[in-house]
């Protein structure tokens, strides 16, 4: 398995300190970093569970027709124009007309193909060539099939029946939904989401006082929900349902002589109301509509992600991405030495062992690993990395040495850099003089020089920073395994950067003095966990 580094988020935690990674719910805190999003504002880090989504606008992506969001209902999330799908292969259909009369040259017959309209037209499908002719649906002219084709749709028993329930309660619950707008309960407001601005304003409007109308003043509400529940008359359906199409199904999967000629699950669902087993009897989909969605913060309702309008475009207005504001980290393992050197190197040297992890993290034994911190901001940052200990419980230190709470301490110890280390500003390839600039930079840009290549103590060529190049630090760390280690090595990891703040002042601000306006820019940092997964620990039953 190859080596990952995934960002916490901290909205399903109950505290700023993630839960430990052996813990199933850790696998929920947890996101690739391409999956984040960031909020200036509160100086946070948000995901696709915490942030608040709203549709900003439809759109058919076959004619990139952009849909009002009022007609969106009534045509049931369907293309309203000649946008229609095969029920076999999900090809775009064309309309065509009926067979041309035949033509001595092929090329007269494709010229009379784009000129002759006769009725009745059809939908055909180039690519499995189904045609609409063999579910018995054609159409007088050429333009709004949608229109005729929703006259089908809406015949089928299904949808009327859909249609006869709609009809049957929307007296309560229109009567339900003003009766909760007046009220005046606790219960009324803790029960419903937050409603629009043009809704609390309608709804205080209604409630105002009248002069000669006598103020509505709602029920208890045990009394007023069995006075509803009595005044709902009993519901009865169109058709009695009954065991023919059954039997019909039984006894057409009895008489099946090749499985095509059953319909596919995903086929069967693609369908709006009616399902039918058998594949010839399909028909053709009108296009789902696709939406753009724009995001906000939840806590500050700032937006982060919102896209144009256009649905031909693909940009976006406003993106807040975390990978704009956070260094990316990357794991990997150094790679193993080459046999061939060793080999030619001489007879007598005995064979190194491979320690570097890339064949798997074996019991017992020692592996380096490289973490790669790329900077996205336009300054110069410093990062401190830490190993996040996992504190045992309180009963732990009089607890024997087989019990549970002695287990949970994971079976490795992890090494990493303890001193901070520079990580270059991002810029552009053509904007390093020479190569100098783009494979190694200053170390005291934040006023100290930084540790040389290897860092520190014994474990000068394993932990410690090991390359510079660009905006790119690569550091390294070691983890110790256990010899009756078992499971993955996987453990979170605190990282703090700190970069300087060049918000300048106003100019034109009367307030400013001139020692405010000749203020060192302050330095700020920002902490964020991680957890490194460095792959599963291979026992020593296995490894020998």
């Amino acid at each position: 398995m190859t080596p990952s580094v995934s960002y916490h988020c901290p909205c399903l935690s109950t505290g700023p300190v993630p839960p430990p990674p052996n813990t199933p719910s850790s696998s929920y805190c947890f996101h690739p970093l391409h999956e984040l999003f960031f909020c200036e504002e509160c100086d946070a880090v948000r995901c696709n569970r915490c942030v608040s989504v709203e549709v900003s606008g439809y759109y058919c992506p076959n004619c990139l027709f952009e849909v009002p969001s009022a007609s969106v209902r009534a045509e049931k999330n369907r293309c309203a124009r000649n946008c229609f799908m095969c029920p076999n292969c999900r090809n775009t259909l064309s309309v065509v007309p009926s067979d041309p009369p035949d033509a001595d040259d092929g090329r007269s017959l494709v010229a009379n193909l784009s000129t002759v309209g006769e009725p009745p037209f059809f939908l055909y499908c180039s690519f499995c060539r189904w045609d609409s002719a063999e579910v018995d649906i054609t159409f007088e002219k050429p333009t709004g099939l949608a229109a005729q084709l929703q006259k089908f749709e809406d015949s089928a028993p299904d949808s009327l029946e859909f249609e006869r329930l709609k009809e049957h309660f929307e007296p309560f619950l229109r009567a339900s939904a003003s009766s909760a707008s007046l009220s005046g309960y606790p219960h009324a407001a803790h029960s419903h989401p937050p409603v629009s601005p043009i809704k609390a304003a309608a709804s205080s409007a209604l409630a105002r006082d009248i002069p000669g109308v006598a103020k509505y003043t709602p029920a208890p509400r045990g009394r007023r929900d069995k006075g509803a529940r009595d005044d709902i008359s009993e519901y009865r359906s169109r058709v009695e349902v009954g065991g023919t199409k059954d039997g019909a199904n039984v006894d057409f999967m009895r008489r099946l002589e090749e499985v095509s000629q059953v319909a596919a699950l995903g086929q069967r669902w693609a369908n709006s109301w009616t399902t039918t087993l058998r594949s010839s009897e399909l028909k053709p989909l009108r296009v789902p509509l696709r939406s753009k969605k724009t995001k906000r913060c939840p806590a500050c309702r700032h937006i982060l992600i919102k896209p144009e309008q256009k649905a031909q475009s693909v940009r976006f207005k406003i993106k807040l991405v975390a990978a704009n504001y956070m260094p990316a980290l990357t794991v990997a393992f150094p790679p193993s030495p080459d046999p061939i050197r060793q080999r030619g190197a001489g007879t007598k040297q005995a064979p190194v062992e491979d320690t570097s992890g890339a064949g798997g993290l074996h019991a017992g034994g020692t592996f380096p690993f490289h973490l790669a911190l790329t900077n996205p901001l336009y300054d110069p940052i410093h990062v401190r990395l830490a190993v996040q200990r996992q504190v045992p419980p309180p009963s732990s230190s009089s607890a024997p040495a087989g019990s549970p709470e002695k287990a949970r301490r994971p079976p490795f110890a992890v090494s990493l850099p303890q001193s901070a280390f520079p990580v270059a500003a991002f810029a552009e390839a053509w904007e390093y003089e020479d190569d100098e600039d783009m494979f190694g930079g200053d170390d005291d840009e934040f006023g100290g020089r930084g540790r040389e290549r290897g860092a520190t103590g014994g474990k000068g060529k394993a932990v410690g920073v090991l390359e510079r190049r660009a905006n790119v630090t690569v550091v390294g760390g070691e983890v110790v395994v256990g010899r009756d280690a078992k499971g993955l090595v996987k453990f979170n990891m605190l990282v703090s950067y700190t970069y300087r703040s060049d918000d300048q002042l106003v100019e034109d601000d009367v307030r400013a003095t001139p020692s405010r306006k000749e203020k060192v820019p302050e330095m700020k940092t920002f902490t964020f966990y991680t957890v490194v997964d460095l792959g599963t620990i291979i026992p020593r039953s296995r490894a020998d």
